[in-house]
């Protein structure tokens, strides 16, 4: 069911999901990256923060390694994020991972919002944003335009096939807000694929993806680079 939207005066209770049990492998760390510290705070407690804060944000799921779980959950603790009402294990894959957060979602919860634990600066501004463009649409997404030419090439002889349009290309952020029914058919219907956004399994089913405006400083923690970018913004 999508919501119509006269329904934007009422109340919808949102769900927030962390998706915290990638390996970080190409971070070359020791250790789960969620745990590494930045500015001498966890990495994973900087979305955590603000995702509690937000008076649209109902409570947060936090998908997590299985051998972590314990983990995060002393953390989760230690930092009184009160909102954090579940931290599951994750699966193999991302797509898995989200999976076992969305059935422990509440019976009467509307909006699912995805968020990755990678990034840290996420602004309140942008959940607001995502969050209420989806009481009329079914899936939204965070993103901004590509700043540099894109190009197609050939994997084997790296030649260029291809240069595309950067005015019709987004880079794709989190969070992600989907209305429940939406994600949980999208997920249904696609739990083999190997999708790197949830977006993408909506879109498999047919349903639209509206995008709203993110921030170049949402940056995901990937590599040792990112590392010293996040340092430096998360001082400003």
């Amino acid at each position: 069911m999508i919501f119509h939207p006269s329904d934007k005066k009422r109340r919808f209770k949102t769900q927030a999901i962390v998706a915290a049990a990638g390996s970080g492998t190409r971070l070359d760390a020791s250790g789960s990256k969620m745990l590494l510290e930045i500015n001498g705070k966890p990495l994973i407690v900087y979305s955590l923060e603000t995702l509690s804060r937000s008076g649209l944000i109902d409570s947060v799921i936090v998908v997590a390694s299985e051998e972590l779980i314990k983990v995060m959950q002393t953390l989760i603790k230690s930092y009184g994020l009160v909102k954090v009402k579940r931290t599951v294990a994750g699966g193999p894959t991302r797509v898995q991972s989200v999976a076992n957060g969305l059935k422990t979602l509440d019976a009467d919860t509307d909006l699912v919002l995805i968020h990755d634990g990678a990034r840290p600066l996420v602004a309140d501004e942008i959940i607001e944003r995502a969050v209420t463009a989806c009481y009329s649409e079914p899936a939204v997404i965070v993103g901004g335009p590509v700043k540099p030419t894109i190009k197609r090439i050939n994997p084997q002889d790296k030649y260029v096939e291809a240069t595309f349009d950067r005015r019709l290309l987004w880079e794709v952020q989190t969070p992600q807000v989907f209305q429940k029914a939406v994600i949980l058919k999208a997920h249904r219907e696609n739990n083999d694929l190997q999708a790197t956004d949830d977006a993408y399994l909506v879109e498999m089913i047919g349903e639209r993806v509206k995008v709203v405006e993110g921030s170049y400083s949402n940056i995901k923690v990937t590599t040792k680079e990112d590392i010293d970018i996040a340092c430096g913004l998360l001082k400003v």
